[in-house]
């Protein structure tokens, strides 16, 4: 299984220092939390009311990350945070500042829910900027120093930026989900690709709500992981319940080569709400998953997930038993 020290399912590089913690004794669980979680508490910086969804990416020698820090003012912030094995964790006390060279968006109001991925020979940052609304933000750094701010992806509304790790078909490619004003009570997610990351079109229908935990909206959550089977993507599925959203986090395959076709989709949830950091926050019951690390060599992946918009958690799966736990759990309503 997915425990083979030559693991050939993952397309990509190696991840030698991923974070890992074996599967604890007794669970059924195909993703299963750090038993030390939260990594990242909500008071980790002096000005942080709270932080959560976030990006994270192998850099140099360990690990750097783009975080959602909410103020104690309650703004939202991005902030830059570097760890040597991808648990603990040293964030800048002071915000992330964009370079641009146009001041119609070039002036940060606020930002939340970053991804992070190298792309050609950088790292792209994608995250919910505010331009009139909310909006795909894009911007790249060489170092986690210097950011440098590209135009907006869309017009208004939209969230969940999710770009591929690379190029389709001679194309940029990104998820998003479009949106509206306030916190949608729907949301489908949608494929589109672009020739320069600055143009964007032909958009595609990627999958619509589904069933129980994923019925009142969707949204992608991780960069999506290149394998044999397809794209491994992760994302998170809403359920309105007689107390409000509750948020839980799935897995799809999508075509290789034609990425809105979606081959298998999990019926059952991955991870749900349901330790006291994931149940109790500023937005109770919220598995939000952002970011993921893998390895090919091993097939582990270590999945960093937001937890009741309050702070940061930290799970872990193999990709060859995830991968049949999706085909197996597979419904024709994908």
């Amino acid at each position: 299984m997915g425990g083979k020290l030559k693991n050939m399912t993952i397309i990509g590089p190696t991840c030698k220092n991923v974070p890992w913690e074996q599967k604890p004794k007794g669970t059924h669980d195909i993703v299963w939390r750090y038993s030390k979680n939260p990594i990242v508490g909500r008071d980790a910086i002096p000005c942080s009311n709270s932080i959560f969804n976030s990006a994270v990416v192998p850099f140099k020698d360990g690990f750097a990350g783009v975080f959602r820090c909410d103020s104690k003012s309650r703004r939202m912030q991005l902030h830059t945070g570097f760890s040597p094995d991808g648990i603990h964790w040293k964030l800048e006390h002071d915000p992330v500042t964009f370079q641009c060279k146009d001041p119609e968006i070039g002036v940060f109001d606020q930002g939340y829910d970053p991804r992070a991925v190298w792309l050609d020979d950088r790292f792209y940052i994608t995250w919910c900027n505010v331009y009139h609304g909310y909006t795909i933000g894009i911007a790249y750094t060489y170092d986690f120093k210097t950011y440098h701010q590209m135009e907006n992806a869309f017009v208004p509304y939209n969230r969940n930026g999710v770009l591929f790790p690379r190029k389709i078909k001679d194309k940029y490619v990104m998820l998003n989900r479009p949106s509206d004003t306030g916190h949608t009570p729907f949301g489908d997610i949608f494929y589109s690709q672009s020739p320069d990351l600055i143009h964007w079109g032909c958009h595609r229908h990627v999958m619509s709500p589904g069933p129980g935990w994923q019925s009142t909206k969707i949204g992608p959550g991780p960069v999506p992981i290149e394998t044999k089977e397809g794209w491994l993507l992760f994302y998170h599925g809403v359920l309105t319940s007689c107390n409000g959203f509750v948020y839980s986090m799935g897995a799809a395959l999508l075509d290789l080569d034609e990425p809105w076709k979606v081959r298998y989709r999990t019926v059952p949830y991955l991870l749900s709400p349901q330790t006291l950091y994931e149940c109790v926050g500023d937005v109770p019951n919220v598995v939000f998953p952002c970011a993921s690390l893998q390895d090919a060599a091993s097939g582990r992946i270590a999945i960093y997930y937001g937890a009741a918009d309050t702070v940061l958690g930290l799970a872990f799966t193999y990709v060859d038993e995830l991968i049949d736990f999706i085909k197996k759990n597979s419904k024709h309503w994908i």
